[in-house]
């Protein structure tokens, strides 16, 4: 198939993006990477109850941007990080870093020390399932 003269050719990951953009439910706010941080590689963001984060915090070996409220905290990881990842509840996977029903944006609670925002997202899937009592999803057994 070729593109039309002037056209764009659109693969499987560009039709992924807009099929998300097109479910962001009602107004929603995006968590803001910090002034001074690039963001090269997009952001999403992971969401837990507020009583998971402090457990989740000591078991990373780095941690990025890390925002909370009253019920929930979120860390910024990289865009498409949820890729072949069924990340454990109660987490929550956010695409575009937006963070729906909220009155205002969280608390900013860690700032890293450089430029990058993020928490390497294969330590923090794993400390989310130590945490809940998940086994990893490619430590399960697959059936026929």
């Amino acid at each position: 198939m070729s593109p039309v003269r002037g056209g764009r050719v659109l693969n499987l990951d560009t039709l992924v993006r807009v099929r998300r953009g097109l479910h962001t439910p009602g107004p929603a706010l995006r968590l803001p990477v910090p002034d001074g941080m690039t963001a090269p590689l997009g952001c999403d963001a992971i969401a837990v109850p507020a009583r998971v984060g402090p457990l989740v915090m000591p078991r990373l070996p780095r941690v990025g941007c890390v925002y909370a409220d009253d019920a929930h905290w979120w860390w910024l990881v990289p865009a498409d990080s949820d890729h072949a990842l069924e990340w454990p509840a109660p987490a929550r996977y956010v695409t575009g870093a937006v963070v729906p029903d909220l009155p205002e944006i969280p608390e900013l609670i860690h700032r890293p020390d450089g430029t990058l925002p993020y928490t390497p997202p294969i330590p923090l899937y794993l400390a989310l399932c130590r945490v809940t009592g998940t086994a990893p999803s490619w430590s399960r057994p697959v059936s026929a």
